[in-house]
C-alpha cells in the first residue's frame, strides 16, 4: 500500500529510543526524510548507527523540548537541514512513575514538565509553519494514562491527559488549514517505561519485578505488551494520506485493556 509519504519530511521527538525509534525506521522505510531530536547526544548517535546499519538514514537533532526556545530552534534546525516538517510525532518525555504516597507538588511539576511542555512547546514550533502551508499531520503519542489513572501515575497520567484536549482543539483549529493532529494512547509496550511500570508494580505489591509484569501481563486481553513497531506502523498511517479525513481522533492501542466506548 502506497502511504503518500515518499520526500516528506517527518520529525520524531523523543526518536532516539523507544517507540519514537519504531516510528523513525517506519517512515524512513516509507521514503521520508526523517529527523529525530532527544536531549541526549549519546542515545541519537546510537539511534543514527542502528538505522544506518539498516540502510535508512536519518538526521539527528539535540534538543531539550521542555525550553521554547529550543523547540523553535529545532524547527528551523530542522528546515534548514531537511526541509520544512511535513509530518510531526511527538514522542519525547515520560513522567516516573511514583508511589501515591510519594506524591507532592513537586512531583506533580515535573509531571507536566517531563511530558505535557515537550510536547505542547514542539506543537507550537511546528504547527503554524504546516498551517502557512496548507498541509500537515501531526501524530502524539500519549500514554494511555490519560484516560485510565493508575495511582502509580497520577502526574504523568494527568499530563497526558492535558496534551489529548490541546490536541483535539488544535484539530479543530487548524483543520480548514490542511492540518490534521490526532492522538495515539499505548498501552504498555516493550520500552524501558515498561520495564519501570513493573518495578514500581512490584514496589507497590511486594513481589518480584517478574512476578509484577506477568501479573500486567495478564490484565491484557491479547496476553502480552505491544511492540513498538506495532505502534509506529498505526503512527505512519495516521500521519499518511490513507488517513486524510482523520483528524481529532484519540485512538487507543492497548490490546483491549480498557473496556469502554470512546
Amino acid at each position: 500500500m502506497n502511504l503518500g509519504l515518499t520526500g516528506r519530511v517527518a520529525l520524531i521527538t523523543g526518536g532516539s529510543k523507544g517507540i519514537g525509534l519504531a516510528c523513525a525506521e517506519a517512515f524512513a522505510a516509507e521514503g521520508a526524510r526523517v529527523a529525530i531530536a532527544s536531549r541526549r547526544q549519546d542515545h541519537l548517535s546510537a539511534a543514527a548507527g542502528l538505522l544506518g546499519g539498516k540502510g535508512y538514514r536519518v538526521a539527528t537533532f539535540t534538543a531539550d523540548l521542555g525550553e521554547p526556545d529550543a523547540a523553535a530552534r529545532l524547527a528551523v534546525d530542522v528546515e534548514a537541514r531537511v526541509g520544512p516538517v511535513d509530518v510531526l510525532v511527538t514522542c519525547a518525555g515520560a513522567a516516573r512513575r511514583s508511589a501515591p504516597d510519594a506524591l507532592d507538588a513537586g512531583a506533580w511539576q515535573v509531571g507536566m514538565n517531563a511530558k505535557y511542555f515537550p510536547s505542547i512547546y514542539a506543537l507550537q514550533a511546528v504547527v503554524p509553519g504546516m498551517a502557512r502551508r496548507g498541509r500537515g499531520a501531526v501524530v502524539n503519542v500519549v500514554g494511555q494514562g490519560g484516560k485510565v489513572a493508575s495511582p502509580e501515575h497520577l502526574p504523568g497520567g494527568a499530563a497526558n491527559a492535558a496534551i489529548m484536549l490541546a490536541s483535539v482543539g488544535l484539530a479543530a483549529t487548524y483543520a480548514r488549514q490542511g492540518v490534521r493532529v490526532n492522538v495515539l494512547n499505548p498501552g504498555l509496550t516493550l520500552t524501558e517505561r515498561a520495564d519501570r511500570a513493573c518495578e514500581v508494580e512490584a514496589a507497590r505489591r511486594g513481589v518480584s519485578v517478574q512476578e509484577a509484569r506477568r501479573s500486567l501481563e495478564e490484565r491484557i486481553p491479547m496476553g502480552r505488551f505491544a511492540r513498538p513497531e506495532e505502534i509506529a506502523a498505526v503512527v505512519v498511517f495516521l500521519a499518511s494520506d490513507r488517513a486524510s479525513y482523520v483528524t481529532g481522533a484519540v485512538l487507543s492501542m492497548d490490546g483491549a485493556a480498557t473496556s469502554f466506548v470512546v
